[in-house]
Order: C-alpha cells, then sequence, then structure tokens
C-alpha cells in the first residue's frame, strides 16, 4: 500500500482521482475548448508552440490537453494514482503514441525528482498545492523548475480566517466519514452555496433559479458543478494563503506578478502568474 492510499484509508486525504475519473465521462470538445481559451488568455498568448509546459497535479488531465493542444511540450505528474489514470487516458484519446506528452507519478515535495525534470518556459498548478499537506514547500518547490523568464501559473485558495477553519472541519469530517454523511455534507454544502448564489441574482434583479448558471458554468474552465463541488467538500489536506503572502513570497525569489485574478475576498482560488526574471531584481 502507498502513502497516498494508506492516507486516504485512514480519512486524511481525498480520493481527487476518483472525481476526476466520474469527470471524463462529460468531458467533450466544448469543454476541453473552454479550457484552452482560459489558459491561453491567462498566459496571454495565442500559441505554446515551441514552448514547455510542466503540469504539477495534472489531476483530470484537462489542462495538460489544453497545453499540448496549443502546441507545447508537456510533462505531466500527479501524486494520485488514479489522477495519473485519467492524464493518461486523455493522453491515449486524443495523443496517442505522442513522444511530446509524458505522464507520469511523482510529488511536488520530492525535490529530488523534480530536479530530475529540469526546467520549464510554463510551470502550472492550478488548485493543487495547498492540497499538499505543506503548501509552502510546494511553492517554493515549483518555483525552482520555472526558467529564467518563464512563467509560473498557479492557483491557491484565499485565506477567509474563521471561515477557512471551519472548512477544514468540515473537509476533515468528509473524509473520515461513511457514505451516507458525505452525501449529507454534500447536499448541505450544495444548498448553501445555492441560497448565497440566489440571492445574490435576487439583489441584481437576476433569475434566481440556478440552471442557467449550471448550464453556463462549463464557460470559465470547462469544468463541472457538481464535481467541483465534490472536488471542493472531500478536498483534504487543505491550506490557504492571503493573495500579498503569495506575492510576497514569490517576490522574493525574483518573480514579478504578471497577473492576478483574485476570488474577491470570497470563497475560492485566487489564480496567479508570475514571470521568473532572468537578473535580480536588487
Amino acid at each position: 500500500m502507498n502513502t497516498a492510499t494508506a492516507e486516504v484509508e485512514h480519512g486524511k486525504r481525498f480520493e481527487f482521482g476518483k472525481n476526476w475519473a466520474k469527470f471524463l465521462a462529460i468531458l467533450d470538445e466544448e469543454r476541453i475548448k473552454e479550457a484552452e481559451g482560459s489558459l491561453a488568455q491567462m498566459l496571454e498568448v495565442t500559441t505554446l508552440e515551441g514552448k514547455s509546459f510542466l503540469d504539477v497535479g495534472s489531476g483530470s488531465g484537462l489542462f495538460s490537453l489544453a497545453a499540448r493542444r496549443l502546441g507545447a511540450r508537456v510533462h505531466s505528474f500527479d501524486y494520485d494514482t488514479q489522477s495519473v489514470g485519467c492524464t493518461k487516458e486523455l493522453k491515449r484519446r486524443y495523443f496517442p503514441n505522442d513522444s511530446r506528452w509524458t505522464v507520469e507519478q511523482g510529488s511536488v515535495l520530492d525535490r529530488q525528482y523534480l530536479e530530475s525534470l529540469g526546467l520549464f518556459d510554463v510551470v502550472y498548478s492550478w488548485g493543487v498545492l495547498h492540497h499538499t499537506g505543506a503548501m509552502w514547500k510546494a511553492l517554493e518547490n515549483v518555483s525552482a523548475r520555472v526558467a529564467d523568464d518563464g512563467r509560473l501559473f498557479i492557483a491557491i485558495y484565499n485565506d477567509q480566517k474563521e471561515i477557512s477553519r471551519v472548512w477544514k472541519a468540515v473537509k476533515r469530517l468528509y473524509n473520515a466519514s461513511a457514505l451516507p454523511v458525505r452525501v449529507l455534507l454534500l447536499l448541505i454544502c450544495g444548498a448553501y452555496f445555492e441560497m448565497g448564489s440566489a440571492i445574490k441574482r435576487l439583489a441584481r434583479i437576476q433569475n434566481p433559479l440556478p440552471f442557467r448558471r449550471w448550464a453556463d458554468y462549463k464557460k470559465g474552465r470547462g469544468m463541472s458543478v457538481w464535481h467541483d463541488l465534490v472536488g471542493w467538500v472531500g478536498g483534504y489536506p487543505f491550506e490557504v494563503a492571503k493573495p500579498e503572502e503569495v506575492f510576497n513570497f514569490y517576490y522574493s525569489k525574483g518573480f514579478i506578478l504578471t497577473k492576478l485574478k483574485t476570488c474577491a475576498g470570497s470563497l475560492g482560488c485566487n489564480e496567479f502568474v508570475f514571470l521568473k526574471l532572468g537578473r535580480v531584481l536588487f
């Protein structure tokens, strides 16, 4: 039994790959194009041709696929065995026998493994590093894989202080519980999110019913309402950071922020794109 499997069995880790495997059943061309578009928009490019792309914690493999379709040479890895399987499945579907896309199992906390990969023009890790159990070490490790004048694109959960501590307790309970309790938690949290969303739409004099929002959800990053809900409620280990903490951390390492997309101080991830300068700032 590997470490990840033991952690799952003891309620200390969410089965991310199991959730991603279910997501692949609904993955279609529209979702892939949305993922591709969102990646290009945040990186401010139209192509990644001639670039190398490291997907740290590839999950479903959707954004590895998006990067490959944009022309990049891609290396994908994940700690979770089923997530590796999902990424390999997408490679099999869309880029079989492609030598410019490598998929393997590995840990972002394993510095020796990371050093063996070399440097990349783009290092990407969306919503992953805060699930490692050692977020700041993971943030440091990925910085060392970015080539000079390369970009680092990460998304990290926003620190909501007490609210974040409540969610950490919910996630811990979810992973330590039997299926009926998990289902109940998903229903309660789903109702909580939808109620808050409906009130906001009413305040803007919009239709409070969720069906249009559900239908449009994929237009953000090609994702799914249900699978994102399961990932949010179950996602454990769980750490958070304020935007300025992430900014200051990378600025001290010679990175400058080129793009920022916040969740406006609420629940969710803040997205950062950093440029690694080929020279020291001071």
